[in-house]
């Protein structure tokens, strides 16, 4: 049977939420209709593309890799349905856009070359900054919109924001790691281990507010900004980590498998959205990538 536009949906909310019970409630239908979608999704595609486990679902390899197939669809759907049809609608300009380093390694090219592709009149000029200095720049006026970890943004009084995705942080281990095997897994579980800790975009800070209420300590051996690092680590049995699904791979660059666990506990989602100055008059170019984003993914303003 040919793939749905709907499987597809059901699908990536899945992947996103790690349970079927919050992908139900996030599109608005029973459990049993994404069951049953992501059940005919993987007959048709003849993989397997989640484990299941008594906390949750997790990606295969072979759900990691139509995850992004997945999006691209939905993406080009969505660019079909709003992209100028007409030479007379066509935009021009320049939009000056602040990205976070995570954003534009692991989320902004294929939404970049989308907006291109649908609007080659507009001119992106993307800077790849801290969080403090998109901040400024979204305030002075230097940068116009800014792409970014808004789960991190400091300023919003200035600031207005639109929330695109929420991305999950889970447990990273190890093939044959002992916790694979546990039924719950919990930060005193985790908390002994060799931590592996991410630096870059503020991960750190991120994990402090999750560990510190708690009265736990991660056990960190290593420091790094590199993301790579974390996963080569992860995959050599050096250390576990705890990172976002965004940046998740199940294979490290050596071909090693990455096992991916949720973890009972409050830990916030990693999201990615735009951001931009309450003040400022958003001319036609900003608006229609502002839009273009907003309506690829359907965000929550802020």
């Amino acid at each position: 049977m040919p793939l749905s536009l709907k499987q597809i949906r059901y699908f990536i909310a899945t992947a996103d939420a790690g349970q079927v019970s919050q992908a139900a409630i996030e599109v608005n239908v029973s459990q049993s209709a994404i069951t049953a979608a992501v059940k005919q999704l993987e007959e048709d595609l003849g993989v397997t593309l989640f484990r299941r486990h008594n906390s949750g679902v997790s990606l295969t390899a072979e759900g990691t890799r139509f995850l992004q197939h997945a999006r691209n669809i939905m993406a080009a759907v969505n660019s079909a349905e709003n992209a100028p049809l007409t030479e007379e609608k066509a935009i021009t300009g320049t939009v000056k856009v602040g990205v976070s380093y995570t954003v534009a390694g692991y989320f902004l090219p294929r939404h970049y070359a989308r907006f291109k592709r649908s609007f080659p009149r507009v001119k992106v000029d993307i800077y790849e900054l801290p969080r403090n200095a998109i901040e400024g720049g979204l305030k002075d006026g230097s940068l116009d919109l800014a792409v970014m970890l808004v789960s991190n943004m400091a300023d919003r009084n200035h600031l207005a924001y639109e929330t695109l995705f929420r991305s999950r942080r889970r447990l990273w281990l190890p093939v044959e790691h002992p916790l694979l095997q546990a039924e719950v897994i919990t930060l005193e579980d985790v908390m002994p281990l060799p931590y592996i800790m991410l630096t870059v975009d503020e991960a750190s800070k991120t994990a402090q507010r999750y560990w510190q209420p708690t009265g736990l300590k991660p056990n960190i051996v290593f420091n790094t900004s590199s993301v790579e690092a974390v996963r080569s680590m992860v995959a050599d049995g050096i250390g576990v980590t705890i990172l976002s699904d965004m940046v998740y791979r199940a294979w490290s660059l050596e071909g090693q498998r990455i096992e991916l666990r949720n973890i009972a506990a409050d830990i916030p989602t990693m999201d990615v959205g735009l951001a931009w100055n309450r003040k400022r008059v958003q001319s036609d170019a900003t608006k229609t990538l502002h839009e273009f984003f907003s309506l690829s993914f359907g965000g929550a303003s802020g």
